[in-house]
């Protein structure tokens, strides 16, 4: 099990390594910890982008699970709810932890995504959800429920100790996270994840 954790969640594509991938998105790295940001715009209201994004597994890519199914994950709505994936009758594993719950605003799993969970490390990771309106910011428009189109934010913060500098694994966890809300906008927009346009 331990190698399927490892090989699953967080997986470096062909021809991404840390000493090849941009760091475009990479906003902070250093040995002891990363932050990786991406932001996009959704066609439809918070509401709706809400409601997809904690049916996690409705676009989450199955190609970053264990079993290979994302139909398998569940997020748990109220702290110290469960980001977690069943694993059949073999059990469940839980990926990360629910640790603030703002319902249409915010989401914040903290906890080591993937393999990052059998490291020394920690990181919270966030979900923001704000007005589309291209003068407001995450903070300025919490309460923004109008109009057509969602800014949404992933951000992922992680700090601890890797044998050769979390930096060095920073662009396979920026990539994940990236597709991760790539996937949720297709899914938001055209119905079905797969549709993304991933890089």
């Amino acid at each position: 099990m331990r190698s399927a954790v490892v090989a699953a969640l967080i997986t470096i594509p062909a021809g991404l390594t840390a000493t090849t991938a941009p760091l475009a998105e990479v906003t902070n790295a250093g040995p002891h910890g990363f932050v990786t940001s991406h932001e996009t715009t959704i066609r439809a209201e918070p509401v709706d982008v809400w409601r997809a994004m904690v049916d996690v597994r409705n676009w989450w890519s199955s190609d970053h699970t264990i079993t290979g199914d994302a139909g398998n994950l569940v997020i748990e709505l109220e702290p110290p709810g469960c980001f977690c994936e069943t694993l059949g009758d073999k059990g469940h594993v839980v990926h990360m932890t629910v640790t603030f719950v703002n319902h249409g605003v915010i989401l914040r799993l903290t906890g080591g995504l993937g393999p990052l969970g059998l490291m020394g490390v920690t990181g919270n990771m966030t979900w923001e959800l704000f007005g589309g309106d291209a003068g407001d910011t995450a903070d300025d428009t919490a309460d923004d429920t109008a109009g057509d189109t969602t800014r949404a934010r992933f951000t992922y913060a992680v700090g601890g100790y890797h044998p050769d500098g979390l930096d060095s694994i920073a662009p396979a966890v920026d990539h994940v996270i990236g597709d991760a809300l790539q996937r949720l906008k297709a899914r938001v927009e055209t119905g079905d994840a797969d549709n993304a346009a991933l890089d």
